[in-house]
């Protein structure tokens, strides 16, 4: 039943997928090449809301059969949907990007309220943050949102990206048998999947901001229903979206040293730089896969299971070789 159920909604997410490319097309909704961009033919945009609908359909229908709890699912939904509509309104129409931010804090503060806070989480084995825990989770969730849009650069990358981190994480929390909603994990790898056929490895349509926030929103909120679990479980999640998060937070650190402005449009992020000398989006992309799989997964996996007493070192061991590969490829350098 499970397996029949990921079919259907792979299957909805592909079909909805050509609609919008048929809606797009028909209303010029078309992203045309800038200087951010990594593509030099105009696409149309807006295919990640595919992912949106079907995503938060089987949400119903797991709330429905009993699959998945309930305020685990309105969470997901609300905040989710409230994300996507602001992302599908910026793409139809610019939105100015202090509105926009203001909308991504009340959004987050609403989560963070709703989980009950975090002030009990501890970290480094008995380090209470109090309330700051709270504002921590609030900028984590902000920025995984927004990061999420910055890393949407090239062909595939922010489906691969999710698909690969839902996936290894839904493997360890089924290893650990951890009281939580897995499904809810792998039908969004299912519905990102349907997606990424048309995006991958030739894109005929893009995702766009509605899908790449929404995405990066429901992954933060994901770990942070981890981090009330085990803090070992959200470092996990912070390995298995580690070339997210070094890439996007390493280029944007070196670009505002350099004076530049957080929101200027550049194509400096290591993913850019390496597209760019490859001459192709495809070979990045499938690395991508291969270091979540093969590097982060296992990392993460380890850090989530054993026990270590401070699992946030398995962050540090994780995103060290990710550093220095952003150091070797000179991310954040406008001329690299």
């Amino acid at each position: 039943m499970l397996i029949l159920f990921i079919l259907l909604f792979f299957l909805l997410a592909f079909g909805l997928t050509y609609f919008m490319r048929v809606y797009a097309l028909k209303k010029n909704i078309i992203d045309n090449p800038n200087e951010r961009s990594s593509h030099s033919v105009p696409t149309p945009r807006g295919g990640g809301v595919a992912v949106v609908l079907s995503y938060l359909i089987g949400l119903v229908v797991l709330l429905y059969l009993d699959q998945i709890s309930t305020y685990f699912a309105l969470t997901l939904m609300s905040a989710g949907f409230i994300i996507a509509l602001l992302g599908f309104l910026d793409d139809r129409g610019h939105i100015n990007s202090m509105l926009r931010l203001a909308i991504h804090f009340l959004v987050a503060m609403g989560v963070v309220v709703g989980f009950g806070g975090f002030s009990e989480i501890t970290v480094f084995n008995g380090v209470e943050l109090g309330f700051f825990a709270d504002i921590i989770a609030v900028l984590f969730l902000v920025w995984l949102l927004n990061l999420y849009n910055f890393m949407d650069g090239i062909n595939g990358i922010a489906s691969v990206e999710a698909i690969t981190s839902t996936l290894s994480m839904a493997v360890i929390y089924l290893v650990l048998n951890k009281i939580v909603d897995e499904k809810s994990l792998i039908l969004l790898a299912a519905c990102v999947f349907g997606f990424l056929l048309w995006n991958f490895p030739k894109a005929k349509i893009f995702m766009g901001d509605a899908c790449s926030g929404f995405l990066g929103l429901i992954l933060g909120i994901l770990a942070l229903i981890a981090l009330k679990q085990d803090t070992a479980l959200f470092c996990a999640w912070l390995i298995c979206l580690g070339v997210f998060i070094v890439d996007a937070t390493f280029t944007l650190i070196r670009r505002i040293f350099s004076g530049y402005k957080m929101y200027d449009a550049h194509r400096s992020h290591t993913y850019q730089i390496l597209s760019r000398k490859l001459n192709s989006h495809t070979p990045v992309t499938l690395g991508i896969a291969a270091v979540n799989i093969l590097w982060l997964f296992p990392v993460a996996y380890f850090v989530a299971t054993q026990n270590y007493a401070y699992p946030e070192l398995g962050i540090l061991i994780a995103y060290f070789p990710l550093i220095i590969l952003a150091i070797i490829f000179k991310a954040g350098n406008q001329n690299a």
